[in-house]
């Protein structure tokens, strides 16, 4: 009885169905070990992707947010440029005459009297000079704030810099005016105006008018 199970297993060892089972159950437990490992590295691998990826991500968001305000920049410069253009050509006068001619009509319309008018132009820049107007304006309240603001809508660019009561004789108020416009550098310099006395130095400034001289002093 004892000796043939024992005499049954080692048939059983010898054959070579029994080692080819063995030797599918080694292979069996390699290939879930391998799988396991597989599954392991490419978890790790697709986590660091991932990482990577939306790192990748925000990298770009905050590379298009740093470029959203330059696009269209170029159409904006050209639209910028053609306001600068139309600005000059409308609203900058063309040389000193249209200036002083401009500054008279609005005179007669409004009903007062510019006297003591001197102009004088600042330092050139490199678009634009400053031409500057001092000069006392005599007339009625009414007929002086028609003027200044007939001068401050202009289509020519004024720009009312001061105006200081010099005097009051009844229904008469004289003021000192200054207004500045502006005119292109080579036309300034063509102008052969005087340069614009320091800020200070009023030796240059036209003085009040004397409300005891008489008409024509």
């Amino acid at each position: 009885m004892t000796t043939k199970p024992a005499t049954l297993w080692r048939e059983r060892l010898t054959s070579p169905l029994t080692w080819h089972y063995a030797g599918f159950a080694v292979l069996m437990a390699l290939v879930f070990v391998l799988s396991v490992r597989l599954g392991l590295d490419w978890m790790a691998t697709n986590g660091r992707s991932t990482d990577a990826l939306a790192g990748k991500q925000i990298e770009l968001k905050a590379k298009e947010l740093q470029i959203a305000p330059l696009r269209g920049l170029d159409k904006r410069i050209q639209a910028s440029r053609t306001q600068i253009f139309d600005f000059y050509k409308k609203r900058i006068p063309p040389n000193y005459s249209s200036i002083a001619f401009r500054v008279g009509e609005l005179e007669v319309k409004s009903g007062v009297r510019l006297s003591r008018v001197q102009y004088t132009q600042g330092k050139p820049g490199s678009e634009l000079t400053e031409i500057s107007l001092d000069s006392i304006i005599t007339g009625s309240y009414p007929d002086i704030m028609r003027f200044v603001n007939s001068l401050e809508r202009d289509q020519t660019f004024f720009v009312i810099k001061g105006v200081t009561l010099s005097g009051q004789q009844g229904g008469q108020v004289n003021l000192r005016l200054t207004v500045s416009t502006w005119l292109r550098p080579a036309d300034a310099a063509d102008s052969n105006l005087p340069a614009t006395p320091e800020p200070g130095d009023d030796s240059a400034r036209p003085a009040p008018p004397n409300p005891n001289a008489k008409e024509g002093e």
